[in-house]
């Protein structure tokens, strides 16, 4: 990203519409930065027209410029078509980690440089810090827990983490609403956004639209007696119980998806428990690389709770998670996130679960 010699205090600040960017445009502005304010289009869709008339109110409101900037092509690359494999492989994606270093940030950056800005920022809820011995900059958790972002911050590189400010980060959800109230904003009990952006509905319409259509196979158990029919791969998730459509002695847990034989298989509570995971080629912030084994906590999914582990190196880049005790189950293409205290050490999308 070019640097501005001229304009150091001049920031783009992705505005989506909604309350937690629009507030972020005040705290900037408190602290001294010139905000333009950055709409991507990702799609052409009602929701990403609405999002952008709300971020021009938002800019009006604060007497900032407002750039729409056209990511679609980018999105559908780097998003929705991983998204859309990553299920055909019998995987559960993850979009929003991989957007945010893929598309959101490059975006917002490209924009920064074509608006003579030399720095960005987004509305997560999480903090930047840097090492003082190395200067290698790292994620933080944010101040309020409930809110936290970090883990969606992950795959964000040197390049990206040192020219981005997060104005959120030490600040509570409700305190943002009542900023935004005490402004006038007419969007301050706008509700938050929580489904997967590019989705109206069923994530199984969205699915065929693209193509992929989902073929019967066997329910089986892990010895591979088969125990009835399932309804297509994509429908099911690891971990999940209800809807499984097989009944035993105990209830069935998904433990696996097979998709070169289009198996889904269940198992028994303590089966589908999680005892080690393999991460491909993690993305480390605190250190370039791992180089021998790591104690640690480790996030398996976006809102669950961190776990103790020993991370290793494996030898062909990727890293070998042991958890000291085990856990419910996670799904291939998920992303293992690792901590340090509040430091986010990095992390990666899981390609292999073992119980």
């Amino acid at each position: 990203m070019e640097q501005h010699e001229s304009t150091k205090k001049r920031i783009a600040l992705g505005l989506s519409g909604g309350v937690d960017s629009a507030v972020s445009v005040a705290l900037l502005q408190y602290a001294g930065y010139e905000v333009v304010g950055v709409t991507c289009r990702f799609q052409d869709d009602a929701k990403t027209e609405q999002a952008i008339i709300d971020a021009s109110i938002v800019c009006k409101h604060f007497g900032i410029e407002h750039v729409v900037w056209d990511a679609r092509s980018l999105f559908t690359e780097k998003v929705i078509r991983p998204f859309v494999d990553t299920y055909v492989q019998g995987e559960t994606p993850s979009p929003c980690v991989g957007c945010n270093a893929q598309v959101k940030i490059p975006a917002l950056m490209a924009a920064a440089n074509a608006h003579t800005c030399s720095s960005v920022a987004t509305g997560h809820y999480a903090r930047i810090a840097q090492l003082n011995d190395t200067g290698r900059y790292f994620v933080k958790t944010a101040l309020d827990t409930r809110k936290d972002q970090s883990y969606m911050l992950v795959l964000l590189s040197q390049e990206q983490l040192s020219h981005l400010v997060l104005p959120l980060g030490g600040i509570t959800k409700a305190e943002v609403r009542v900023l935004a109230s005490e402004m006038g904003l007419q969007l301050a009990s706008k509700a938050d956004s929580q489904d997967i952006c590019f989705i109206e509905g069923d994530y199984r319409t969205f699915l065929a639209e693209q193509g992929m259509f989902d073929v019967p196979g066997s329910i089986v158990n892990k010895v591979g007696t088969v125990l009835g029919t399932h309804a297509g791969l994509s429908n099911y998730t690891l971990g999940q119980r209800k809807g499984i459509g097989v009944a035993g002695p105990e209830p069935y847990y998904v433990i696996e998806k097979r998709s070169t034989t289009n198996e889904l298989v269940v198992g028994t509570a303590q089966e589908a428990q999680v005892r080690e995971v393999v991460v491909s080629k993690p993305n480390w912030q605190v250190f370039d690389t791992l180089e021998e084994p790591k104690e640690c906590m480790v996030k398996l999914r976006y809102r669950s709770t961190a776990a103790a582990c020993t991370v290793y190196p494996e030898k062909n880049g990727c890293a070998r998670v042991s958890l000291v005790s085990p856990q419910s189950a996670t799904a291939p293409g998920q992303y293992a996130v690792f901590y340090l205290g509040s430091a986010v050490l990095g992390g990666g999308v899981i390609k292999e679960v073992r119980s």
